[in-house]
């Protein structure tokens, strides 16, 4: 259920992908404004984690668990009925603040759940694997649902997720773990500020980036201003008594694997997402249906790879897996990088649309595992923060850097060749860092 949960609140950022061009119509949106339908979920989730993990830390997980449930319930149900562009947008910032709760909430629910070590490290090879579905899923049943029905139905898929989950809460969950000072964590106000500023704003730019210019005044003053942001909540931390992100939470070599792989895998995902969405219906006029129909075998390349992904990490190892699922995404890219404008799906892009799903799967499954291992039951808010926080920056940088990338190229088809082949390259960067840190880490 837990596992579930999750998957959802990532669902609910590409749920909306696909519907664009019908929400437009319908409300009678422009660029700017479909810009902020987009990005009103994602900017409060990735924003508010770490504060997210500091309440499910001090005041126990299945409480923030229920609380960021009930206001994503209540935001999806809005979704449905939404008459205005105001609306719908408020409504999916509230989503956000929900899903910001609820996330690192669920990763303390379940180290409670899961005391012991070994059992923790399964579970999570099983959730990171389940993670990602979420955006497949989203993309998959979008372009179904808005051929028969209205955009606004997709709403009912994280209302009824919640209410099931909400009804399992008490029976299934357990209330969480205590410090064990038995103190409550302070709140560290000024760094979860900093924090959720810094995060958002810079987010922005790096999303607006994607229409305007790096150049631009609307790219450079969010980015800057984030930057300075997060520059000054760093040295916050290092001050305060009780930090929101204690400096040396992230040092570890096996924790900035994980997280490196999780931020690398969330944005390959983003990336073949979005612009084979784009390149299918656009270039090559197909229906959203049709578009839709064409990730199912991404779908189930992500579901078969995630039932092997658990076994192979407990016989493997969690570095190992992610390692060569860094690789296998990297050939997947490279294929995918072979595309032009009359490349045919079964030859030119169903390998890659295979291959990428399989790897980042694996990807997923053994970074979940390296992010939160030996963290103490007491900060396993905080490692779910951390960790959703990369998922989500992930699609961010990476659409951002690797659109630049496309931009290069005079003709379109050209330049999204290159984001995937320069994608490509910094997987296999990424596997060999991975591989110097993880060595270094077990020699240490």
């Amino acid at each position: 259920m837990l596992a579930v949960v999750q998957a959802t609140l990532i669902f609910t950022i590409t749920l909306i992908a696909i519907p664009l061009p019908d929400i437009a119509r319908e409300l009678g949106l422009g660029p700017s404004e479909l810009l902020l339908v987009q990005t009103a979920y994602g900017l409060p989730y990735s924003g508010l984690l770490l504060f997210g993990g500091r309440l499910a830390d001090r005041y126990r997980g299945r409480r923030i668990f229920v609380a960021g449930l009930l206001v994503f319930a209540f935001a999806s149900a809005a979704a449905v009925f939404a008459p205005t562009f105001e609306t719908l947008v408020a409504v999916r910032f509230a989503q956000g603040v929900g899903a910001a709760l609820t996330a690192p909430a669920a990763m303390a629910v379940l180290r409670a759940l899961m005391p012991d070590p070994a059992k923790f490290g399964r579970a999570m090879a099983t959730w990171g694997g389940v993670s990602v579905l979420g955006a497949a899923v989203g993309t998959l049943t979008s372009g179904a649902v808005i051929t028969w029905g209205s955009w606004r139905w997709m709403f009912a898929v994280p209302v009824l997720v919640s209410v099931l989950a909400l009804a399992a809460a008490r029976r299934l969950f357990p209330a969480g773990v205590a410090r064990p000072s038995g103190e409550r964590a302070g709140l560290d106000p000024t760094g979860a500020v900093l924090a959720t500023l810094g995060i958002s704003i810079a987010s922005y730019g790096l999303i607006v980036s994607e229409d305007r210019p790096w150049g631009s005044a609307a790219v450079l003053v969010p980015l800057v201003v984030g930057s300075v942001l997060i520059v000054a909540f760093l040295a916050v931390e290092r001050r305060v008594c009780d930090p929101l992100l204690p400096p040396g939470f992230i040092r570890t070599p096996r924790r900035l694997v994980g997280l490196a792989g999780v931020l690398l895998a969330a944005a390959g995902i983003g990336l073949v997402t979005v612009v084979y969405s784009l390149y299918l219906q656009q270039m090559r006029n197909w229906s959203p249906l049709a578009t839709a129909g064409a990730f199912v075998p991404f779908t189930v390349a992500l579901i078969v790879t995630n039932r092997a992904a658990a076994p192979l990490v407990g016989r493997f190892g969690a570095a190992r897996v992610t390692i060569a699922g860094m690789v296998i995404g990297a050939v997947g890219l490279g294929l995918l990088a072979g595309i032009t404008a009359e490349s045919s799906y079964v030859l030119g892009m169903l390998p890659g649309l295979v291959l990428l799903p399989a790897g980042t799967s694996l990807i997923f499954a053994g970074s979940a595992v390296l992010t939160t291992a030996d963290v103490p039951p007491h900060q396993a808010g905080l490692a779910g923060g951390v960790m959703n926080t990369a998922m989500e920056l992930g699609p961010t940088v990476g659409m951002a850097a690797l659109m630049a990338v496309a931009a290069t190229q005079a003709d379109v088809v050209i330049g999204y060749a290159w984001a995937f082949g320069t994608a490509g390259v910094v997987y296999l960067v990424g596997a060999l860092t991975a591989m110097a840190l993880t060595r270094y880490a077990s020699s240490d």
